[in-house]
């Protein structure tokens, strides 16, 4: 292993029944990469005519989620009134505050032919002080995310600052996060100095400092390391990280906290219907589960 790796987590895979979702974030070895606290791959998968996905209204608190697709597109509905149809390239981020619910389900046009669904989400812990803001929704488009072409090698710079660009999206604390395609024959050199940063190989071959990587992982690269990407025969990969959070995070189902005591309270609360749903989808939810099949970290 080279000097600039510290850590690879490997994906726990759960299929869903016509695509797979990759999780690597949260991991037994490690929680969090900077603010990141919850990483999952879903797909890449074509799904069959009339069908798409359907992820019933949910809750959050404390923490915001990150969707970004590279593939198909997603209609997302919250409880305070927000309607948003992502496509490849843009960004949802919804901010969950002291609390929000939401869905998410493919559009009535991906579903004629069967949705295609590729993409990434990210759910990124909230400083202690911003853990109980107003609940928000921001979405940018494709077309306002910085695209920096290095030498031939394309990043759309999702959130934070990279390559003397700065991204829109808000941050709620010092977080990069970007999307990379790597030509056959390129190299990029990682410039970031966090702290905490992370690479995820979507697609392709790529070595760091010489060390390749295994698709589909997440390599913690080491503190203090200005690594060199090569790939022979072109890569797909995304960049997150940022500063240390400030202090241990819990995670319980869709929740995320500082506190074990507020996580249980959430539960309370959605389990007593005391959540908003989204306005216009509302006839049903995912109820609390006695043992969550998503996540229970630390």
């Amino acid at each position: 292993m080279s000097d600039s790796i510290l850590q690879t987590l490997a994906p726990v895979t759960h299929d869903l029944g016509g695509f797979k979702v990759h999780r690597t974030l949260p991991h037994k070895q490690r929680t969090m990469v900077g603010p990141f606290i919850f990483f999952d791959q879903m797909g890449p998968a074509k799904l069959s005519p009339g069908q798409g996905i359907d992820v019933r209204p949910h809750p959050h608190i404390n923490l915001a989620t990150v969707t970004y697709l590279f593939a198909g597109s997603i209609m997302h509905r919250d409880s305070i009134g927000s309607r948003q149809r992502i496509e490849p390239g843009a960004v949802n981020l919804m901010t969950a505050g002291h609390g929000i619910s939401h869905s998410e389900r493919s559009p009535p046009d991906e579903r004629a032919d069967g949705a295609h669904l590729n993409g990434i989400q990210t759910w990124i812990a909230l400083p202690k002080a911003k853990e109980e803001v107003e609940p928000a929704f921001e979405h940018t488009p494709a077309g306002d995310l910085p695209l920096i072409d290095v030498d031939g090698v394309e990043v759309r710079l999702i959130m934070g600052d990279g390559w003397g660009s700065t991204s829109p999206v808000i941050c709620h604390s010092p977080t990069i996060y970007s999307a990379i395609v790597m030509p056959p024959g390129s190299k990029l050199e990682i410039e970031h100095e966090a702290d905490e940063r992370a690479l995820y190989l979507l697609d392709g071959d790529l070595s760091v400092d010489g060390a390749a990587l295994e698709v589909q992982h997440l390599v913690i690269l080491a503190p203090g390391h200005r690594p060199m990407l090569k790939t022979t025969e072109g890569a797909r990969l995304m960049l997150c990280g940022g500063a240390p959070m400030d202090g241990e995070r819990h995670v319980w189902w869709n929740f995320v906290s500082s506190s074990r005591e507020r996580i249980n309270e959430a539960k309370r609360a959605w389990r007593a219907g005391e959540f908003d749903l989204p306005p216009d989808d509302h006839d049903e939810f995912i109820p609390l589960p006695e043992i969550p099949m998503t996540v229970s970290y630390p």
